[in-house]
C-alpha cells in the first residue's frame, strides 16, 4: 500500500551509519508491506462471537505503549516499526470484532496519514460566483491510496449498537449533525464524541438553504456552530449543506461562521445497496461516502446492517476507511 511517510535521509554519523539507518528503514518498510499485504487478504470465516478479553490485558497494553514510545525514539525506522506493530494489533482486534458483528471480511488497514494534508479545491461543475475565496466544495479528497471516508448525516436514529459496533471494529467516521434531530438526545452524540468521532455542522433545521436569504442561511449555520460548541466543546471546521444544495450565500455564510471546507459525497450507503454519483458506479481513491442515522422505520434494515453492507462493498473493492479529518 502507499501513503506511508518517507523516512528522512539526513542524520548524524558517517556513511556507515547512514547505511545502517537505510537498512533499518528497508527492513521496517518490508515488514509493513508484508503485513499490509497479508491483512488485505484476510477474511472472517464465520459469524461467531469474538473471544473474551484476556486477564491482564490493560497491563499488556501499557507495556505495548512503552515499547512503541521506545521504538519511536529510535528514529524514522523505529517510528515505522511502531506503526507496523499498531496496525498488527488493530487488525487482530478487528478480526475478532468482524466475527462478532457478522462482517464477511476484516476491514482493511488504512495507511499512515500524511504529514501534510492534500490541497483541496472545488470540484469542477460545483463552483459558485466568487468561489475562489470561499470554502472548497468537493466529493473526493485528492489522494492516490485506496482509501475512502465514511460520513453519517442528520441524527434521527440513535442506535447504541452502532456505537459499540464502530468502536469494536475501529472504523473511523465523521458525523454531520442537525440540531432539530440531535436535541432529543444530546448525550448519545456526546458518547460518540468521547469515542473519538468528530462532530460537524449540518445546520439547525435541515432546510433547503438556496431558498433562504443570506441572513437566514447564516442563522442556520452559525446557530448550529454555537450549539455544537456549547454541547460538545468545539466549533467544527466542516459543513455539509442539507441535500447537498447550496449557493454563493451558503458558502459566504458558512465561511463567516468559521467553516473551512464543504465535503459532499461520491457514494451513498443503505442497508441493502449503494448509490453512486459517478458514471462508472464504483469507488475511487479519496471518495467520500454518505449515509444517515436511520433505522428500520426508514430503511430495510438497521444501522449495523448498513455498516455491514458498506464495509462489504469497500473491503471487496480493496479499499480501507480512513479518518477524514486526517486529510481535510
Amino acid at each position: 500500500m502507499q501513503g506511508i511517510g518517507r523516512a528522512a535521509t539526513a542524520g548524524r554519523g558517517g556513511p556507515g551509519a547512514a547505511r545502517g539507518r537505510s537498512r533499518r528503514r528497508a527492513v521496517a518498510a518490508a515488514l509493513l508491506a508484508g503485513f499490509l499485504g497479508s491483512a488485505c487478504a484476510a477474511e472472517v470465516p464465520d459469524g461467531r462471537v469474538g473471544a473474551k478479553q484476556q486477564p491482564g490485558q490493560h497491563a499488556e497494553a501499557e507495556q505495548v505503549e512503552k515499547a512503541d514510545q521506545a521504538a519511536r525514539q529510535a528514529g524514522p525506522a523505529g517510528s515505522l516499526a511502531a506503526y507496523v506493530n499498531r496496525v498488527k494489533r488493530t487488525q487482530a482486534a478487528r478480526a475478532t470484532a468482524a466475527r462478532k458483528w457478522g462482517l464477511a471480511k476484516t476491514p482493511l488497514p488504512a495507511p499512515q496519514p500524511p504529514t501534510v494534508k492534500p490541497k483541496l479545491t472545488t470540484r469542477k461543475g460545483f463552483e459558485v460566483k466568487g468561489g475562489a475565496s470561499l470554502p472548497p466544495v468537493f466529493t473526493t479528497v485528492p489522494v492516490k491510496e485506496k482509501i475512502v471516508f465514511l460520513t453519517i448525516d442528520d441524527g434521527a436514529e440513535k442506535d447504541p449498537e452502532l456505537l459499540r459496533m464502530m468502536s469494536d471494529l475501529q472504523i473511523p467516521y465523521s458525523a454531520f449533525l442537525s440540531d432539530y434531530l440531535v436535541s432529543s438526545d444530546y448525550g448519545y452524540f456526546r458518547r460518540m464524541r468521547d469515542r473519538g468521532v468528530p462532530l460537524h455542522n449540518h445546520t439547525l433545521n435541515h432546510r433547503y438553504l438556496p431558498g433562504l436569504s443570506y441572513a437566514a442561511q447564516r442563522k442556520e449555520i452559525c446557530g448550529q456552530q454555537d450549539i455544537l460548541q456549547k454541547r460538545y466543546g468545539k466549533r467544527p471546521p466542516l459543513f455539509r449543506p442539507p441535500y447537498g444544495n447550496y449557493n454563493e450565500d451558503t458558502l459566504r455564510a458558512a465561511q463567516s461562521c468559521g467553516i473551512k471546507a464543504v465535503p459532499l459525497w461520491a457514494a451513498e450507503a443503505f442497508p441493502d445497496h449503494m448509490e453512486w454519483r459517478e458514471w462508472d458506479r464504483d469507488l475511487h481513491p479519496g471518495d467520500i461516502i454518505l449515509t444517515h442515522f436511520r433505522g428500520r422505520d426508514d430503511w430495510k434494515g438497521s444501522m449495523p446492517d448498513m455498516i455491514r453492507q458498506v464495509m462489504k462493498t469497500v473491503t471487496d473493492k480493496g479499499y480501507a476507511v480512513a479518518r477524514l479529518e486526517d486529510y481535510v
